[in-house]
């Protein structure tokens, strides 16, 4: 930009001129960029063609420039109000925007529900605590801007919010940060610390490292109440975990028991259902473990075979996983199988270990004879299956691993070999032994892998401490059934029932040393006779003394010392609380905060963890507390790429809402992937796909925009495949409404006092009475669609509004009403009802954007005059949100200005097909064919003049010849548009330069044609290219249609 114009005056230039302008100027430059590509590429046609011949990978993506970050200097103290005193900015800039604004909103108190206290009716609702291990990612983004659209929108209407902020512990996520980062740093395991010294340990790293994920929903303008922000370790949380957990297992509903449970041999703790996650296995195939060089062999099925101990023969049996043949105690088969009849009841011999007694059984629910050789080999102890069915037949169950994965001493002669290692060797040695009677063959499977370490996931039999959830689950399922508690969108009842219905108890003991400390203690009796009698004794309490004060109770008079179970409880357990154990319960005040707020009003998370966290919140809130902890559950969609392709690492599909953000290259985006934990092997897939998506990297978006994308994406019900472009479409309609509301305020001029009250004031035109009612309707659609949770819709109501009515229409039809500042045409009465009608329209308009946008609309409000300043709102965060007028709704003259903009549309037509310039205003005749419609075009005729940017406007009525040199359009039945070109065209010249067109692009087609009808055209050029060429053909030729349609139309005008 020249020096010279930085300080150009404001009313220089019309904003929304100056960017269509920018926008032709960019488009033209891009046609230039593609020309001189295009001139270029021809010199090598034939060896592009070779080389792709050859397999080399697909075309880019057309590189784009793209919008980085801009350098901005925030001079605003932390916690003052940003000075907007000074000009508008030429375009919108988001740093300079979002600036300041948040610290400003939290040091005054916005978002405490204690600003708006003497409000009627609470709305609560609690955050989904991210992993405090967590950074910023896009579910996050979603889940947030849902939730503070929907909070502000509660907030302007009225009502007093508390949204809760806060942060999940993550016992393993967290653990393992801190144990890698100790070990990178003072090579140190955990074993070289006691369970305090490393405890003090994460609470160091989580006091520098655990705000991050704060700080970045901060950025992302989430209006939480920070003074009550809480982490579940708190000793606050942390009383209630133990109260719940206490007063559970004297309910009888939490237990100890030896079952078998998801163990990760790499961690070394059980883990929760939502930590398995299930990798599709096509068949054989090698595969990475952790703890191991080489891959491992998985995919496959193996058969062998057990003798039976008469000496009779044999049975063959299949498995996927031959080294927990180790732990077989039976061999299963369908008691109607005639193969098999006569064999249930016959003992086997175990080959590796002859004293282990081994029968064939008969059961029906396990087997499918029909599958593989239809005898089933049963390990109780390492597979959910086996372990009911061994539960059914009164099966041994035999450990064969210990927990770090390796054979123990029921493996014999395997004993101390890692897993995978036995694998091989157990077949091995059933090969030379004779008893293979398959090699390997594909079977197609799901193996469950620990989500935190990529390790195949080890069923164990383990003593844990469980959770009774089949009463909790009944009541819970019931309470959606019965309408006390509603699902949003309602096809996910069907999944609540199924899984409520079907549940199984809940494992709550983890094996680590960060987390909730399970508050049960071992009795250790002194005498040896005692504690055979009494066997493993266990008491729950709240504290040591408690602990103490119970075990003499159940154990009068006996000698004993007492030890703490050294594991932690799972931290779904603590995230189950969340919603009243952050109102202060079990400690509940009178008027305190559990008192007001719970329960609370909503629950809004992703569909994924409905199970997982909901149920659980359900089930022990009403437990805990008597009272369901929310009325409703509202749940969105997971977000996919572009292509509908869930994101993963590994594709480089991954989108980090920072980078969108702020923008970032495409060397940018592989740097990111060079510096993370992806495996060598897949960065450069991912860094492939990186550069098929994000050719030149991802544009700087801004915050709004993001925001505004991802609830306009939110259709319920559906999964939202996001594409970086329609973001930064957002971005640009922020661009827009940036120059909107800078023409407003040139419009309005320096002096400008709005009326007191938005209510008409008598001296609007039609056209103000129009974009009110065009207001009317959009408020009347976001404030349903609030109320509904359908997000897609309100942000389109909006858009369409600020783009379409406001924009496109409004501004450009009242140009003539308003003049020029200063002008005469500026100080008539229409003038100052158009000024006061925009007024209305911009300052409504951007507090209807404002849940959505909250930085952008904060901004352009603060620079607008207020009604009444000494009683207007601080912040439009804070101020009423625009609701239906009734008077406003005008939808006569709707239907009018439909039908004028319908004509407007067809000269809009009509002029591209001529070629005729925007300055250019020819004559226009308007020949109707009724009075309703003559009528009708006299009383809109100034709109219609200015719309069409027409010269002077004639009205007739049933002409039988329209005027000399005119084009013709024709709308509807009720007129025709008669646009006097003769004198405005040079029709020989336009003819010249379009046959001029018309040779360079049959030239085009031309030389394509003799490329797609070359010898071997569709051996050597890949399929993808040829539908590409074949694409550019059709289009030219349709380029081509046009032009000779064009080139009609002005040897058409010529002869009049």
């Amino acid at each position: 930009m020249d020096p010279k114009q930085e300080n150009k005056p404001q009313a220089a230039e019309d904003p929304i001129k100056a960017e269509k302008k920018a926008a032709k100027a960019a488009a033209k430059a891009e046609k230039i960029a593609k020309a001189k590509a295009k001139a270029e590429s021809k010199a090598k046609p034939a060896a592009a063609a070779e080389g792709q011949a050859d397999g080399a990978a697909k075309p880019e993506k057309e590189k784009k420039d793209i919008r980085l970050k801009k350098e901005f200097v925030n001079t605003t103290p932390k916690g003052e109000k940003k000075d907007v005193s000074g000009e508008m900015a030429d375009t919108y800039d988001p740093p300079a925007v979002e600036a300041a604004w948040y610290d400003w909103w939290e040091k005054s108190g916005f978002f405490a529900p204690e600003y708006n206290k003497d409000a009627k009716e609470n709305f609560t609702i609690v955050i989904p605590p991210p992993n405090v291990t967590g950074s910023l990612h896009l579910g996050h983004a979603l889940t947030n801007s849902i939730q503070d659209a929907i909070c502000r929108w509660h907030r302007m209407n009225g009502r007093r919010v508390l949204w809760v902020p806060g942060t999940d512990h993550a016992g393993i996520a967290t653990q393992s940060v801190v144990e890698k980062k100790i070990f990178k740093e003072e090579k140190k395991t955990k074993h070289d610390f006691t369970r305090e010294e490393f405890v003090k340990r994460v609470w160091d790293w989580k006091a520098i490292y655990g705000n991050r994920i704060t700080s970045q929903l901060r950025r992302m303008g989430s209006s939480l109440d920070w003074s009550r922000e809480c982490f579940t370790m708190d000793p606050k949380l942390s009383r209630a975990v133990t109260e719940c957990f206490v007063r559970m297992f004297d309910a009888g509903l939490i237990y100890r028991a030896h079952r078998l449970v998801n163990w990760s041999c790499k961690l070394r703790t059980a883990i929760s259902d939502i930590e398995v996650e299930y990798v599709e296995v096509p068949g054989m195939q090698k595969m990475r473990v952790p703890g191991y060089d080489k891959p491992v062999d998985v995919g496959f099925i193996y058969e062998f075979a057990y003798k039976l101990k008469d000496g009779s023969g044999e049975i063959i049996v299949g498995t996927t996983r031959p080294e927990t043949m180790l732990g077989d105690t039976a061999v299963a088969v369908h008691p109607e199988d005639p193969r098999y009849k006569d064999l249930i009841g016959k003992e086997l011999v175990h080959p590796f270990i002859p004293e282990r007694k081994m029968k064939i059984i008969a059961d029906a629910q396990l087997v499918d004879m029909n599958f593989g050789t239809g005898a089933v080999k049963i390990t109780p102890a390492h597979d959910p299956n086996d372990y009911e069915c061994g539960k059914r037949q009164n099966l041994e169950f035999i450990t064969i691993f210990n927990l770090d994965g390796t054979v123990n001493e029921n493996g014999g002669e395997f004993k101390g070999m890692r897993r995978y290692d036995a694998r091989s060797a157990v077949m091995e040695k059933i090969k030379a032994l004779g008893l293979e009677r398959s090699a390997p063959k594909n079977n197609p499977m799901r193996l469950a892998t620990c989500s935190r370490s990529g390790d195949i996931i080890e069923p164990l039999l383990l003593p844990q401490w469980w959770v009774s959830c089949k009463e909790l689950a009944t009541e819970s399922a019931n309470a959606v059934r019965n309408g006390e508690i509603e699902i949003v969108p309602e096809q996910h009842k069907a999944i609540w029932y199924h899984w409520l219905d079907n549940i199984r108890d809940w494992c709550i003991s983890r094996q680590l040393l960060w987390g909730h400390r399970i508050p049960a203690w071992k009795v250790l009796f002194a005498d040896a006779a005692v504690a055979a009698a009494e066997g493993e004794q266990w008491v729950v309490a709240r504290d040591d003394a408690e602990a103490r004060q119970r075990a003499e109770a159940k154990f009068p008079g006996k000698q004993f010392d007492m030890k703490q179970d050294d594991d932690v409880l799972d931290t779904w357990f603590s995230s189950g609380l969340f919603p009243f154990s952050t109102l202060g319960w079990p400690d509940v005040q009178p008027g305190g905060d559990f008192d007001k707020f719970y329960p609370t009003s909503l629950l809004e998370t992703g569909h994924d963890i409905l199970f997982f966290w909901v149920a659980r919140m359900v089930m022990m809130g009403k437990f805990c507390t008597g009272k369901w902890p929310f009325k409703q559950v509202l749940l969105h969609a997971m977000v996919r790429d572009a292509h509908g392709r869930k994101m993963s690492k590994s594709l480089g599909n991954v989108i980090d809402p920072v980078h969108v953000i702020e923008g970032i290259t495409l060397e940018g985006l592989h740097k990111t992937l060079e510096e993370g934990n992806l495996d060598p092997r897949e960065v450069e897939k991912a860094k492939n796909g990186q550069k098929q998506d994000f050719p030149s990297g991802i544009s700087e978006c801004g915050t709004d925009a993001l925001r505004f994308a991802l609830c306009a994406y939110t259709s319920q019900g559906r999964d939202i495949n996001l594409d970086i472009n329609r973001v930064v479409a957002y971005r640009n309609f922020c661009n827009k409404i940036w120059n909107a509301t800078k023409l407003a305020r040139m419009v309005f001029g320096a002096d400008f006092v709005p009326r007191a009250s938005a209510a008409a004031s008598g001296n609007e035109g039609i056209m103000d009475k129009w974009i009110l009612s065009r207001l009317n309707h959009a408020a009347k659609e976001v404030d349903a669609s609030f109320k509904e949770y359908d997000f897609s819709r309100a942000t389109g109501a909006i858009y369409s509004f600020w783009l379409y009515d406001l924009c496109d229409v409004y501004l450009e039809a009242i140009k003539p009403v308003v003049g020029k500042p200063g002008s005469e045409e500026s100080k008539s009465a229409a003038a100052r009802a158009a000024q006061d009608t925009l007024y209305t329209c911009v300052e409504e308009g951007l507090r209807l954007l404002s849940p959505f946008m909250c930085f952008l609309t904060e901004e352009l409000w603060q620079r607008l005059p207020k009604r009444d300043p000494a009683s207007s709102p601080a912040s439009i965060c804070v101020a009423p949100f625009p609701l239906p007028v009734a008077e406003r709704a005008a939808p006569e003259i709707e239907a009018q200005f439909t039908e004028i903009m319908e004509s407007v549309h067809a000269i809009r037509s009509l002029r591209t097909e001529y070629n005729i310039v925007r300055k250019m205003a020819p004559p226009l005749t308007v020949n109707t064919h009724s009075e309703k419609t003559e009528n009708l075009f006299k009383a809109w005729s100034l709109q219609f003049k200015t719309l069409s940017y027409s010269g002077e406007v004639t009205i007739a009525r049933d002409l039988p010849v329209g005027p000399e040199g005119a084009a013709l359009a024709i709308p509807n039945a009720s007129c025709e548009l008669h646009v006097v070109l003769r004198g405005s065209v040079d029709t020989d010249q336009e003819i010249a330069k379009l046959k001029k067109k018309y040779e360079a692009t049959d030239k085009q087609l031309q030389t394509l044609q003799k490329r797609r009808t070359g010898a071997d055209y569709e051996k050597k050029v890949p399929e993808n290219i040829r539908e590409e060429e074949t694409k550019k053909y059709e289009t030219l030729q349709a380029e081509l249609e046009n032009i000779n349609k064009t080139i009609a139309n002005f040897e058409k005008l010529a002869k009049q």
